[in-house]
């Protein structure tokens, strides 16, 4: 993408079945769980840059002994390096060999030396970016069946009703976000669960240490987490560590943010991409299972590992987005569904360079618009194989079939050039914004002398487009001084029309070059007043129920064809003053579909959100729009 965006973020849980004695002889030691959670973590750093966060838990600890530990680091650059190697420094580089190889005598005395763990990477999408702000979150109770800890990959819509919901059942929540929110909330069930686990067998006569024996055994985390969620509306996969040892991941019933299992006699691990698993422990797909939309892993004290229901699945709409752009595309389904997206561009592509292999070059914007560009080329290759033989039959009927001609036709061949190759950023204390915006114009550098002046075309493909600033202020305006006749900007994802409101940041609509497009076109057509329109409709569904709202945005965009406001956006990102015509391609929402027919989460593309408030959340970004407001809309 050639504008970065914040986006969600990544999660590892793992559960070691066996004792740590085990690992310690299988594996030469006894940090074999903490190793795998750095590599897990490594391998997903793309999911989150601001900041990350670690914590484990010891089964059966002693009374009176330590047996949860965090950490958390938020140091820009090496934050995950960091993180470990302070964890590393503090408690193991000094042991000796002999006590590095003594797994009991490291549980009893070193933090992190635990049997079940939790990492998390994080984005700032919104707020400050503290050690506060990391995840995992504690919530502390001297009760070790009460002790929580949560990290998760989230945004809910409705966190005001939720803080609402606590606040009425008489908290007091030191913060109205989302992740406190959702701790607080599961915490309450979780004291409700264990308080009526505990009336429930004291008449018996069992003592209070006994009781917490058959807690540890009876607690159902499945009703804890299907009361905990009845009203939750987003997207999420949360993870939580119960103190005691029991440990859970439930993701959303659309399946809006993704999660990944695996699981054998020694471990469990769950984690938001599959090839880290695959990488972290050397095991086939066929053996990572994703976790089922509305379903629960959880894994009991004992050992028991189970995938429940905890709340009504609802349609599958996995963020396409994923697919598109955030997941590392060494996953084998992402790597040929990116391919296809490229592939199927290639109609248009022709067709707005007429066919003319000669006089075009093709390249990408880097560096995740790669794969989709590798589609395009083979899609070239296939189209070109025709037209030769197009060309071979027309100069045989017309009786030019020479064997120069032949020489020619068949020599024919897509140019493919890396052109646009992004260079280091450029930073500045120039204060002045115009000079400045000089300096930052150069982030993208160009390969000169292989484009013919004033003769070629040039297509650069790239993944997704959402402000348009970047495009005008800096790729088109250095690639225009390669002087081509043409350049067109190719975008393997659709027009980003909406807002997300399930974890990425893209809540402001008026930031989206698409509805930049459409408020220019109904300026020009004198059907602003529309605009007027859907506001006061927006306006007067403000303090309805989610489930009544409707989105009063996608009307305004029904009139008018994506052609229309495609080239509308080719005006917004033209730079004044430079001579190639620009044109913008995009994929259709339905190219999008048949690409990636098994992650269909389309909202921000074509405005049908799968929660009731997502529809909440587009009205109030049109609303902040239309009162001058630069705020999030949820």
């Amino acid at each position: 993408m050639s504008e970065i965006i914040k986006h969600e973020c990544g999660i590892a849980l793992i559960r070691l079945l066996q004792p740590l004695e085990y690992y310690q002889k299988k594996y030469g030691t006894a940090l074999y769980g903490l190793e795998k959670l750095k590599l897990l973590l490594q391998k997903q750093r793309n999911r989150g840059q601001d900041g990350v966060g670690v914590a484990t838990i010891k089964l059966d600890p002693k009374p009176g002994t330590k047996y949860i530990s965090r950490k958390r680091n938020v140091t820009p650059n090496n934050y995950l390096t960091e993180l470990f190697e302070e964890i590393w420094s503090k408690h193991f580089r000094h042991l000796s060999d002999e006590q590095l190889s003594d797994a009991p005598w490291m549980k009893d005395n070193l933090p992190y030396v635990g049997e079940l763990l939790l990492g998390h990477l994080r984005y700032g999408t919104h707020g400050d970016n503290s050690i506060e702000t990391c995840h995992p979150f504690l919530r502390q109770n001297n009760w070790i069946n009460r002790n929580l800890l949560l990290a998760g990959n989230f945004n809910l819509t409705n966190v005001d009703e939720l803080f609402q919901e606590l606040v009425e059942l008489g908290q007091y929540p030191k913060e109205k976000s989302d992740t406190v929110t959702v701790l607080e909330k599961i915490g309450h069930f979780l004291d409700d669960e264990v308080q009526r686990l505990h009336t429930w067998f004291k008449p018996d006569g069992y003592t209070n240490m006994e009781i917490n024996d058959y807690i540890f055994e009876q607690l159902d985390i499945q009703r804890l987490l299907r009361r905990a969620s009845k009203r939750f509306d987003g997207g999420y996969v949360m993870c939580g560590l119960i103190g005691h040892g029991d440990a859970f991941v439930m993701r959303d019933p659309n399946g809006i943010r993704p999660a990944f299992y695996y699981h054998d006699d020694e471990i469990v691990v769950v984690a938001s991409e599959r090839p880290a698993i695959q990488t972290a422990l050397d095991v086939h797909i066929s053996s990572v299972k994703e976790v089922t939309p509305g379903h629960a892993l959880i894994i009991k004290k004992g050992g028991k590992v189970e995938e429940l229901p905890f709340t009504d699945t609802s349609e599958r709409h996995c963020c396409s987005f994923e697919r598109i752009y955030f997941s590392r595309g060494n996953d084998r389904d992402i790597y040929l569904e990116r391919k296809k997206l490229g592939n199927q561009l290639v109609k248009p592509i022709l067709e707005a360079v007429d066919y003319d292999f000669e006089n075009t070059v093709f390249s990408f914007i880097p560096n995740t618009a790669e794969t989709a560009f590798m589609g395009m080329i083979e899609g070239l290759y296939e189209n070109l194989d025709s037209i030769r033989e197009k060309k071979l039959i027309k100069a045989l009927e017309e009786g030019k079939l020479k064997p120069k001609k032949i020489e020619k036709i068949m020599a024919q061949k897509p140019r493919i050039e890396r052109l646009v190759v992004k260079d280091e950023k450029v930073r500045t204390f120039i204060a002045d914004t115009t000079a400045r915006g000089r300096l930052v114009s150069h982030v993208y550098d160009v390969t000169y002398g292989l484009v013919h002046n004033d003769q070629d075309t040039l297509v650069l493909m790239d993944d997704s487009i959402v402000r348009g600033t970047t495009l005008r202020d800096s790729i088109i305006e250095i690639a225009s001084r390669l002087r081509p006749k043409k350049i067109i900007v190719v975008s393997s994802a659709p027009q980003i029309r909406y807002p997300d409101c399930y974890g990425i940041d893209m809540s402001k609509m008026g930031e989206f070059v698409a509805f930049k497009a459409l408020v220019e076109l109904l300026k020009q057509d004198k059907r602003a007043h529309l605009l007027d329109e859907a506001y006061q409709r927006c306006k007067a569904q403000e303090n309805l129920p989610k489930e009544l709202i409707r989105n009063e945005v996608q009307s305004l965009y029904d009139l008018y064809t994506d052609e229309q406001i495609s080239k509308q956006i080719a005006k917004i990102v033209t730079p004044k003053g430079i001579k190639p015509k620009i044109e913008v391609i995009y994929q259709s929402v339905a190219g999008l579909h048949e690409a990636c027919p098994n992650n269909n989460g389309d909202w921000y593309f074509s405005g049908n959100y799968p929660t009731p408030g997502g529809n909440k959340v587009v009205n109030r970004a049109f609303i902040n729009y239309m009162e001058k407001r630069d705020e999030r809309a949820y």
